[in-house]
């Protein structure tokens, strides 16, 4: 992803929405699970508290009580979320990235400045898809036996009738928070290790600095980049997720006690109260899986669509 300004800026946005496409639809029921677990106030494990004990049952029960699609509940808000996201982060990533190039930011020793680069990205991409965050973390929250919103459009208007706009980007404080140091330490990462050998075998060096990533280079650097970065922020995006569903009564969800809190620091206080400092972790396993899956194919497909369309 090193900066070439010759490439059109569109060719970064049409390679960062087909990316952010296939990695949605692909990882979806991770999400699905990671949400679960999220937002279940009782330990997650095997009790007669709680209703999703581990990823596996969880999967099984979700398939058996609402039917297999239900693993892609939300789905059409997150590949909505995911394409604008997609075409935001990596757009204004290397517009960023090319500003800094004018100026002699970016060179073999500055590779830090990737963090910067990431965290200006992700941040701009999140204010601009938070409304369908919400949306996506509703439809996934609600039990399909006793449904709050019919759909994509009818969650917006519900929630912005009864909510008002703050309805809308309800969480984008800890959102904010999260993600510019969790994009950041993406990026950085990824430009840091996309070009280690690590099969250790030759590879033959081609004019094209793109093409020298390997599709084996992206995965295995994409995996690693994305369990390191969520490891870091993810009690952030927990809290994210638990500030979402606020106004969101207990009965339109039907997976055991309700949450109930108005700012980061109540939720952080309250969830650690509740249920220990582990509570901030709840879902971790998931999300990791997911994460690692989910940043190895975004950053991979990105490029070798970016080589594709270099190439025409």
């Amino acid at each position: 992803m090193d900066n070439d300004l010759t490439v059109p800026g569109y060719y970064y946005a049409i390679a960062g929405a087909a990316s952010g496409c296939i990695t949605r639809f692909i990882c979806q029921p991770l999400d699905v699970v990671k949400i679960r677990f999220q937002l279940q106030v009782e330990p997650i494990k095997s009790s007669s508290t709680s209703k999703y004990h581990s990823m596996s049952q969880t999967i099984v029960l979700i398939t058996k009580e609402e039917n297999i699609y239900a693993l892609w509940k939300g789905h059409i808000p997150a590949q909505m979320l995911s394409i604008v996201y997609g075409t935001c982060q990596f757009y204004v990533y290397n517009i960023v990235n090319n500003h800094f190039a004018r100026f002699g930011f970016l060179n073999d020793k500055t590779k830090s400045m990737h963090l910067l680069s990431g965290a200006l990205a992700g941040s701009f991409a999140t204010f601009v898809t938070f409304p369908l965050d919400i949306v996506r973390t509703r439809l996934i929250a609600q039990s399909s036996q006793n449904q709050a919103y019919n759909g994509m459009l009818h969650s917006c208007i519900k929630i912005y009738k009864h909510e008002s706009m703050r309805g809308l980007y309800r969480g984008l404080i800890p959102a904010l928070i999260q993600i510019a140091p969790h994009t950041g330490i993406q990026f950085w990462s990824y430009e840091l290790l996309k070009n280690i050998n690590f099969l250790l075998i030759s590879q033959p060096k081609k004019p094209n600095y793109h093409n020298n990533v390997s599709v084996i280079n992206s995965l295995i650097a994409g995996c690693l980049t994305g369990l390191l970065a969520k490891s870091i922020v993810y009690p952030l995006d927990l809290v994210k997720k638990r500030l979402q569903i606020q106004g969101f009564q207990k009965s339109r969800i039907g997976f055991g006690e309700f949450f109930l809190c108005n700012s980061l620091r109540s939720c952080l206080v309250l969830t650690v109260k509740k249920e220990g400092i582990q509570g901030l972790f709840k879902g971790l396993v998931p999300s990791l899986f997911k994460a690692a899956l989910s940043t190895a194919l975004h950053f991979t497909v990105y490029e070798q669509i970016l080589n594709s369309l270099r190439s025409l």
